[in-house]
């Protein structure tokens, strides 16, 4: 009977997270264990108010299914969101990418924020969707985007949504 009621207590703390959180809010999954692969479908056309809220509960921001489904990453290389003139410009981005590097945000806001020495802004398409962002410490994880060259995406782990992101050096 210890036991059991031991197992119990265990499942009951383990599911106290789930139970604080509020209606609606997306619940961040564990963090991806790679970036999306490149798109080869039919590019989703490039919307100006487009929404991300795919299921009842989820952002409506670009974020990540079940730890693997990029959402919103569809619209293919020639999204004129996320062209460059001059892709790299300040270098590549060689601090660590995946779930293996997790990076807190030390500063900044969207035109400018920091972390370990590197220096990144926000896509001016993007900005909208990281207004929830702790740009004093949410921790991040930076990947490569395969579409858009130049780019990065920036994964919020406690929020589980994602934006693109220009390396301004170190």
């Amino acid at each position: 009977m210890k036991a059991y009621l031991g197992v119990l207590a265990v499942a009951l703390i383990a599911s106290l997270p789930a139970l604080a959180q509020r209606p609606g809010e997306h619940a961040a999954q564990r963090p991806p264990a790679h970036g999306p692969s490149e798109y080869h479908g039919t590019p989703h056309a490039p919307e100006e108010h487009r929404n991300f809220a795919d299921h009842q509960g989820h952002p409506n921001a670009p974020h990540v299914d079940k730890g693997n489904h990029w959402v919103g990453h569809d619209t293919g290389r020639d999204d004129p969101h996320y062209h460059l003139d001059h892709p790299w410009e300040h270098g590549h981005f060689t601090g660590g990418f995946g779930p293996e590097h997790h990076w807190r945000i030390a500063g900044g806001g969207p035109g400018r924020f920091w972390f370990g020495g590197f220096y990144f802004s926000v896509a001016p398409y993007d900005v909208a969707f990281c207004d929830g962002w702790n740009w004093d410490g949410d921790d991040i994880i930076i990947y490569d985007d395969p579409d858009h060259i130049g780019w990065y995406l920036a994964y919020n782990v406690r929020l589980g949504t994602y934006i693109h992101v220009d390396y301004l050096g170190a």
